[in-house]
């Protein structure tokens, strides 16, 4: 933990948690959900426990960024808050339910989860693909609904690859497969959405693209928004919270404006770096490795 604690506004459970009214646009719903984890200890078999948290509050609507260097836990606390990776012990809870008590189907007409492994048959077109975020949404042999194809073409063109549609997957670069998955996800049509490293593979052009249509998705569909970034000056424009992790446990947390700091930068990241605030968030400029 770092040596300057959050104020109460900001902690809650030991959770992360943003002052009311801070980055929250007017006329939000309200209905989003809320993803909670407490007292995880998370692991695999062979190498142990690996992430220690106490509490983390992925806030309704809002979008939270884990950050850290490699290593750190962020993708086996996304995969323990996903329910891909059950904890050693603790729990997470939508909406207050355990998701471990939730059938497979309804989870995940709840909670989308894009991952870093992610892997397709070559010959399947990049709108099969999209397609198969439907299925929580219908029975195995039912009929596509016109609900789905409207899905479909709406996380088509978020993704910015409607001119893709009829290129199969495995004709396609890094970065373009990368966007099918993403448009996939985004299909799923969930209230949760969680995100290990979207932005692998993309050049900055469609880095900034997927983060600004992150960014409508909590504003403007009330989405919840957990997400795993490298990079932390893009995380703290984008992000309402920051989640920083060091050695699997949360080393701070809340806003970026409160959160990023040269001190931070050097505890966590190794960097010496500088920290300057602009109209969109803290801007980092790095100068050394420590």
């Amino acid at each position: 933990m770092s040596e300057r604690e959050p104020d109460d506004e900001r902690k809650a459970d030991g959770g992360i948690v943003v002052e009311r009214g801070e980055n929250r646009d007017e006329g939000r719903t309200g209905d989003a959900s809320e993803l909670r984890g407490i007292d995880l200890e998370i692991g695999y078999p062979d190498s142990g426990i690996i992430v220690e948290c106490e509490s983390i509050i992925v806030p309704a609507g809002e979008i939270t960024a884990l950050v850290g260097p490699n290593g750190s836990g962020k993708s086996t606390l996304l995969k323990a808050l996903s329910r891909e990776l059950e904890p050693e012990s603790g729990i997470v809870r939508l909406d207050g339910n355990d998701v471990h008590s939730l059938g497979t189907k309804t989870l995940a007409q709840k909670l989308g989860l894009l991952s870093q492994e992610n892997e397709s048959p070559g010959n399947l077109t990049v709108e099969d693909l999209a397609y198969h975020g439907r299925y929580p949404h219908r029975g195995f042999f039912d009929a596509k609904t016109e609900e789905d194809h409207k899905a479909v073409e709406q996380a088509l063109e978020l993704a910015g690859v409607t001119h893709l549609r009829d290129e199969e997957m495995g004709s396609l670069s890094g970065g373009q497969r990368q966007l099918a998955w993403i448009a996939m996800v985004l299909a799923q049509d969930t209230d949760v959405l969680l995100l290990d490293e979207p932005t692998t593979y993309l050049d900055l052009r469609h880095q900034l693209r997927v983060l600004k249509v992150v960014r409508t998705l909590a504003r403007e569909e009330d989405l919840t928004i957990g997400i795993v970034l490298h990079d932390i000056s893009q995380a703290a424009r984008y992000a309402d919270n920051l989640v920083a992790l060091r050695d699997g446990e949360p080393y701070d947390w809340g806003p970026p404006s409160e959160v990023v700091t040269e001190e931070l930068l050097a505890d966590v990241f190794g960097v010496e770096a500088t920290v300057g605030i602009e109209p969109e968030g803290p801007v980092v400029t790095p100068r050394r490795p420590l």
